[in-house]
């Protein structure tokens, strides 16, 4: 059965299942057959409550992991600490960019505060080990999508978004990372409006059968 009670308690008499057919969460197969982002500066209250977020965080740790190295970090942004993160953010890009526009600095502004969630998920390799590097992100990529999944199982929306604070040392060195990286903003909420369907690939593009003699 979908997840309708916040809906509810956000005083909507719209329901998932009503607003449109995406995250299934009738079952594991229908959720990741109909899996969809919500756009974040779309959501609306409630996010996920602490017990929530802590599930979805253990659920996002139950990813391949070669060496069990567990390299990621998950960064909460609690409601009470946007502002100082928006700071953040445009004291980092007000640095790396020559006198930037008004526009941009609130667009930095917008981003810090949208959904109600947030979530800074961090690409941390363990240099010392033996296991490659690239395996290592590719394990941080996994636990960024499964935290958008777990969202979406309990009848949340989410959205992965990364734009130029993923790459920027300022932002990393203010949010204390070393030697890793920012693999991306997950916020999550509330759908506020319906979703619509993007394009996606023809199997055909993207799937082929390995034959002995191809060269």
């Amino acid at each position: 059965m979908r997840r309708v009670d916040h809906w509810r308690r956000a005083g909507s008499d719209a329901s998932p299942a009503n607003m449109d057919n995406f995250n299934d969460i009738s079952s594991p197969r229908a959720l990741l057959a109909t899996r969809r982002s919500g756009k974040a500066r779309d959501m609306v209250a409630p996010g996920p409550d602490a017990t929530q977020l802590a599930a979805m965080l253990t659920v996002a740790a139950r990813v391949p992991d070669h060496g069990k190295l567990a390299p990621w970090r998950f960064i909460t942004v609690a409601p009470e600490a946007r502002a100082a993160f928006a700071v953040l953010l445009e004291t980092a890009y007000r640095h790396e960019h020559a006198a930037p526009g008004a526009t941009e600095i609130e667009a930095i502004r917008s981003f810090a505060h949208q959904a109600p969630c947030l979530v800074i998920v961090v690409s941390q390799p363990v240099s010392a080990s033996h296991i490659p590097r690239w395996e290592q992100e590719l394990s941080a990529g996994a636990a960024t999508m499964q935290l958008c999944n777990a969202a979406h199982a309990y009848g949340f929306v989410a959205n992965w978004l990364t734009g130029w604070a993923c790459f920027s040392r300022a932002v990393a060195d203010a949010l204390g990372i070393d030697d890793g990286r920012i693999a991306g903003f997950v916020f999550i909420g509330t759908q506020g409006r319906p979703l619509t369907e993007r394009p996606r690939p023809a199997l055909d593009a993207v799937v082929r059968a390995f034959t002995p003699d191809a060269t």
